[in-house]
């Protein structure tokens, strides 16, 4: 476990550090803020409505579970069982870290609730939007990378946060979008 948590502890180095630029620094902060994604999040619900018609409040509530269920078993249980430092609290990355959020989170590092969020929503986006769009929901498997990624760049996860994180989103994001499916055929 020890080698395991040196890789992950150089990888994050890699990342935070020798990835560091000014267009990274000025778009991880941007990118990981939730707010940003406000849009986008109105957009989905808009389209959910003019898509789903009768089941289109199903499928808000099944996206708003996916995120409860994420977050809460991220933040609530692996979080309170799982206790490591965020690489941004971690003495011995003092002289590489790079923060570029204006605060130091801290509680766990492990696992990324911001990965577990985005992820279980790409994968409920993908499993009930594939039939009317094919492959395209995938895009959003990008988007919930980008953003896990920038958690990384700015020094508050490191990458097995990440992982560990997507890892329960993916899980839980097809436990509700085959649900949904299931529930509205």
């Amino acid at each position: 476990m020890e080698q395991i948590l040196s890789y992950d502890k150089q990888l994050f180095k890699f990342i935070n550090s020798t990835l560091s630029n000014n267009f990274f620094d000025w778009l991880m902060p941007w990118l990981r803020n939730s707010t940003m994604w406000v849009p986008l999040y109105l957009f989905l619900i808009l389209f959910a409505t003019l898509n789903f018609k009768k089941n289109a409040w199903w499928w808000i509530i099944f996206a708003v579970c996916t995120v409860i269920c994420t977050d809460f078993l991220s933040s609530a249980i692996i979080k309170n069982n799982i206790l490591r430092l965020r690489p941004c609290n971690d003495p011995s990355l003092v002289s590489y870290i790079n923060v570029l959020v204006g605060y130091r989170p801290q509680s766990s590092s492990f696992t990324s609730s911001h990965a577990a969020n985005h992820f279980g929503q790409a994968m409920f986006i993908y499993l009930t939007l594939k039939k009317h769009f094919g492959k395209w929901p995938l895009i959003f498997f990008i988007w919930a990378f980008s953003i896990s990624f920038a958690q990384v760049y700015v020094g508050v996860h490191f990458p097995l946060d990440i992982l560990g994180g997507a890892l329960v989103g993916i899980f839980i994001g097809y436990l509700c979008g085959k649900q949904f499916n299931k529930t509205t055929v």
